[in-house]
């Protein structure tokens, strides 16, 4: 089941997986800015806040290349229904198919039903505003 929160555990695996490794002091820190519930969790959306603004501290393009390759496992330049919820999975988190086609959906401007590297920059740029 999708319940949506991301656990210091699961933030360290993700924040690592992007090629940083930060201390436990900092990964708390990160929680605690954009915990808004204070349940020592964080929610999709403060995820994707918090990425984002990881991100745009470092204005790498390249780190946006990097956060798009967990995703995209073929390297086929699309993340796919099928990359999203095993990412989602390793993050702890069990996504319906509904789930799943939905965040697709979000993202998806041309409609083709795969997120491309254009798509998921403008999905992290805009998710912090």
């Amino acid at each position: 089941m999708f319940t949506g929160c991301i656990t210091f555990e699961e933030l360290a695996s993700v924040i690592k997986s992007l090629g940083q490794n930060p201390s436990k002091e900092e990964l708390y820190q990160m929680i605690n800015d954009v915990d808004s519930y204070g349940s020592g969790t964080i929610q999709y959306g403060e995820f994707l806040s918090l990425m984002t603004r990881k991100l745009k501290e470092h204005d790498s393009e390249e780190e946006l290349k990097e956060a798009f390759k967990v995703f995209d496992k073929d390297q086929n330049g699309y993340i796919s229904a099928g990359e999203l919820r095993n990412v989602m999975i390793n993050l702890g988190e069990k996504l319906s198919d509904e789930e799943v086609e939905q965040m697709i959906k979000e993202a998806d401007l041309d409609g083709d039903g795969q997120v491309n590297y254009d798509e998921f920059v403008r999905m992290m740029m805009l998710s912090d505003q």
